[in-house]
């Protein structure tokens, strides 16, 4: 095939893609005939149409219908051309802006973040709280509630805070409580669990069932891959006409209710470096198959990440989603990157 026919098929598919994308309505040959200067013929027009719907790039419900994107149209479309687009830099500069506007505090931050892509894009956005790759001790406060019951009050790294309920065989006063935290704050600060563990000789009784706890909470806290999410825009995502049928609607919005799902798929889909993008059927879950999800780890490398993205219909703005979510991890991972460093 001559260069200038596969350019040709390569513009054609980029139009439908664009126009389907814009306007939610099958593309017709006559439409990019009078819209975009190809230099040839509608017949020739609907020549590379049957070419790309035999390839499977497009889809027509019959010969003189107008075409619209398969999944595998989008993803040649978000390999080839998606990718090379980046935020425009007022936009950038405005992103800047808000995050200066919004002050410091990192749920400040990931709810600006959810809220800001899900505006850009016209969808859902997610947003996870960043985690350490290993969780770390900084600080234990042990309140007594009753003479047999206190609370501790644990700090983790990244200003992870976690209580729980402790019950004792014996009556335990707040001063030996006290001392308690005192030893171990002491004996454990900047630690990891695993590093603790070794330093466990020479404890008390009631010093190992505290420290017992400490452990199981680290434990648990290093189990899990993405703490909760932050979700916006899910409005904007319903407002879409492909959720126009109430149970599709309603399936979507128990969907985003769950959140189980976050955790498997971001887990699953992110091994590359970089933004990420799943589309319809490249998605085990049936759920998702009219769905595509553009995404991305943030963080520090080795040390704490999260991640973000966009959810929306496979008739996305791929462009915008991917430069949105591409620049969005760099805001985010700069912000972290700063917390670590006076951490």
């Amino acid at each position: 095939m001559a260069r200038s026919v596969a350019t040709r098929r390569e513009a054609v598919l980029r139009i439908i893609v664009n126009e389907y994308v814009a306007t939610a309505q099958p593309v017709a040959s006559e439409t990019i005939y009078r819209n975009y200067d190809l230099g040839v013929s509608p017949a020739t027009i609907r020549n590379d149409m049957a070419y790309l719907e035999k390839q499977g790039y497009i889809l027509r419900p019959h010969t003189s219908a107008g075409a619209v994107p398969t999944d595998k149209g989008y993803r040649h479309y978000v390999e080839t051309l998606a990718k090379k687009y980046e935020l425009p830099f007022e936009e950038q500069r405005r992103i800047q802006e808000l995050f200066c506007e919004v002050g410091e505090g990192m749920e400040r931050w990931l709810r600006l973040a959810a809220m800001v892509m899900a505006r850009l894009v016209r969808s859902a956005a997610v947003v996870t709280f960043p985690k350490p790759s290993r969780s770390r001790f900084r600080h234990l406060e042990l309140v007594a509630l009753h003479e047999f019951l206190a609370l501790m009050v644990l700090v983790l790294s990244e200003a992870i805070l976690k209580r729980r309920l402790l019950s004792f065989n014996e009556r335990v006063t707040q001063a030996e409580l006290t001392s308690i935290a005192d030893k171990l704050n002491s004996m454990c600060f900047g630690l990891t669990g695993p590093e603790i563990r070794k330093r466990k000789a020479g404890l008390t009784p009631r010093e190992e069932q505290v420290l017992e706890a400490v452990l199981d909470i680290i434990s648990a806290e290093d189990e899990v891959e993405y703490e909760e999410p932050y979700f916006e825009g899910i409005r904007l995502m319903l407002d879409q006409p492909e959720f126009a049928r109430r149970d599709r609607m309603l399936s979507v919005m128990e969907l985003f209710e769950t959140k189980e799902w976050i955790s498997s798929t971001l887990s699953r889909w992110s091994g590359g470096a970089g933004v990420q993008v799943v589309i319809g059927g490249e998605h085990e879950d049936e759920i998702f198959h009219d769905l595509s999800l553009v995404f991305s780890r943030y963080g520090v490398p080795g040390k704490v990440s999260g991640a973000l993205g966009i959810i929306g219909p496979t008739r996305m703005d791929y462009r915008r989603a991917i430069s949105t979510v591409d620049y969005m991890s760099q805001v985010l991972s700069d912000l972290v990157s700063r917390i670590c460093a006076a951490d």
